[in-house]
């Protein structure tokens, strides 16, 4: 009996080293840096001359800070660098491009588990700021967006503090447009964001 515990034992030890704890909690903060790929919806809309809309996508760097207020749930920032997109209007002309930067502030909630795999969920708020707007048919705008974000994601535990985040987000932009002061309509843009970041807790 007494070699059958030791062995339990041992095994257990093997299994816990095996796997390290990334646990989540209270006080903890965790800094994420990756790529992400975000990518508009495929119908962007239709602006007031008829014209369908149709942005395209992009991939830069992106940056997450987030701070647990309680254990497993935590308050996230998300950054990135300028994404910039191509604008073609009615199917094949060139519309121009503009410049976006798309900070959000989430709740997430982490799920426990005693695995290297951790789920998360989360929801938030997102505003996107549009600048750099250029277009040869004349002076473009599109107006800031407030709207709702939506992420799952999933950390793979690499150290005792280091994780592989693969994560999905999906944004509600709707941009009004203008050209030359006249309003043309709402461009309804609504991307997904693909990510991949490696994650360090603090």
């Amino acid at each position: 009996m007494t070699n059958k515990l030791a062995a339990l034992t041992l095994s257990t030890a093997l299994v816990a080293l095996a796997v390290p704890a990334f646990a989540q909690s209270r006080g903890d903060w965790t800094v994420g840096l990756g790529v992400g790929y975000l990518d508009p919806k495929s119908d962007n809309g239709t602006l007031s001359n008829g014209a369908s809309v149709e942005v395209d996508s992009d991939t830069r760097p992106i940056f997450t800070v987030e701070y647990f207020v309680r254990d497993n749930l935590g308050v996230e920032l998300l950054a990135a660098t300028p994404f910039s997109h191509d604008i073609t209007l009615a199917g094949s002309i060139d519309g121009g491009t503009v410049k976006h930067l798309p900070p959000t502030l989430s709740l997430n909630y982490h799920f426990p588990t005693n695995s290297a795999w951790k789920p998360y969920v989360g929801a938030g708020i997102n505003y996107t700021i549009f600048f750099d707007e250029s277009s040869a048919l004349g002076d473009l705008e599109l107006d800031d967006s407030v709207g709702v974000s939506l992420q799952a994601g999933l950390d793979y535990m690499v150290t005792e503090k280091g994780a592989v985040r693969l994560n999905v987000r999906w944004f509600d932009i709707d941009s009004d447009v203008s050209l030359d002061g006249n309003d043309l309509g709402t461009a309804e843009i609504d991307p997904w964001l693909v990510g991949v970041s490696y994650v360090h807790r603090f």
